[in-house]
């Protein structure tokens, strides 16, 4: 596993040709393919500090936490990935269980130098977040995760719920479907991904950021099939959840949700496999806290995120101030010679 020498990513997708980024955006963050696993994943990084690592959901890209990027790039090493299927990475054929993703980010963290990191999953990429934090222990000290439950752990909703539930949930039925899904949409995407947007935001995204979500699926032919993939996966996700669940995660987990979306279903998902879950819920918001709320997210994550950020000063304050006592003893025992 290891990062590829290859020229930074063009085009749409990529962050020179991603619409309406933040002032700057470009001088602090940059694209790259990395060999991860076997599959060739998109990543986009920048800042300095701890490695904390952005996973997105159904069916966005990074391009989603662009708002909040810059001001966590100030005291964290941001990486922004589409995981398989997604954007700019690769679009295998398999691979789309939780179980399967969270390896992806694993050996992605792991190929860009980062052992131990701390993780914010949205939506599929809560999913993948759980599935991270249980099958590799090892590697994150802090989950932070919106706007989801999570199959498996979650109760499964009434077939005949009421029209709210139903307008937000019967993609997931759909989705899943083995074909007829693919070609009912293909064409129109415009008119399916756009409903998904309108209907799931309390505050509707820019129509430039949903045009360039619904072009990313729409410009490759193997990007609608991988769209539906995770969720043509749900049947081992949920099995591999049902494990999962033996054993309660114990790493500090905050939960975001928006009130006019999901509210405190994200913190009850959480709370039925983690011992310690804090939860915030955002006023006004809908599906996509990181679009429609950026400054909210951001007070979140701020506190939640801050003993990781402070720990890995101290630790490297302690490195420095160790390897200048070992430079002072060298020079000492150069100066005796």
């Amino acid at each position: 596993m290891h990062t590829t020498p290859r020229p930074e990513p063009t085009g749409p997708g990529s962050v020179l040709g991603a619409p309406d980024l933040p002032e700057g955006f470009a001088g602090t963050f940059a694209g790259r393919y990395v060999d991860a696993a076997g599959t060739r994943l998109h990543a986009v990084v920048g800042g300095d500090g701890p490695p904390l690592l952005l996973l997105a959901g159904w069916p966005q890209t990074w391009y989603a936490w662009r708002l909040v990027m810059p001001a966590l790039a100030r005291d964290f090493r941001v990486v922004a990935v589409d995981p398989r299927g997604v954007g700019l990475s690769d679009k295998p054929r398999d691979g789309y269980d939780t179980g399967s993703l969270a390896d992806d980010m694993a050996a992605l963290m792991t190929a860009l130098g980062h052992r131990r990191f701390a993780m914010v999953g949205h939506d599929v990429g809560m999913w993948a977040g759980y599935a991270l934090a249980a099958d590799h222990p090892g590697r994150l000290e802090r989950l932070a995760v919106a706007e989801a439950t999570i199959p498996g752990v979650s109760a499964s909703p009434p077939l005949f719920g009421d029209a709210r539930a139903n307008e937000r949930l019967w993609h997931f039925g759909f989705n899943r479907l083995p074909e007829l899904n693919e070609q009912l949409v293909r064409g129109r995407e415009h008119l399916y991904f756009g409903a998904q947007f309108a209907s799931k935001a309390a505050r509707p995204l820019p129509e430039a950021a949903v045009a360039h979500y619904v072009d990313m699926l729409a410009g490759d032919p193997e990007a609608l099939r991988a769209s539906f993939a995770p969720y043509r996966a749900l049947d081992a996700t949920i099995a591999q959840n049902r494990r999962r669940l033996g054993r309660r995660l114990t790493l500090p987990v905050l939960a975001i949700a928006g009130a006019e979306n999901s509210g405190e279903l994200v913190a009850a998902t959480m709370r039925a496999a983690a011992e310690h879950v804090e939860s915030v819920v955002v006023p006004g918001c809908g599906h996509y806290p990181a679009e429609e709320a950026p400054e909210a997210v951001l007070a979140a994550l701020g506190p939640f995120l801050a003993p990781y950020r402070d720990a890995h000063r101290d630790a490297h304050r302690s490195a420095d101030r160790a390897s200048g006592r070992s430079a002072d003893r060298a020079s000492g025992r150069d100066a005796a010679g």
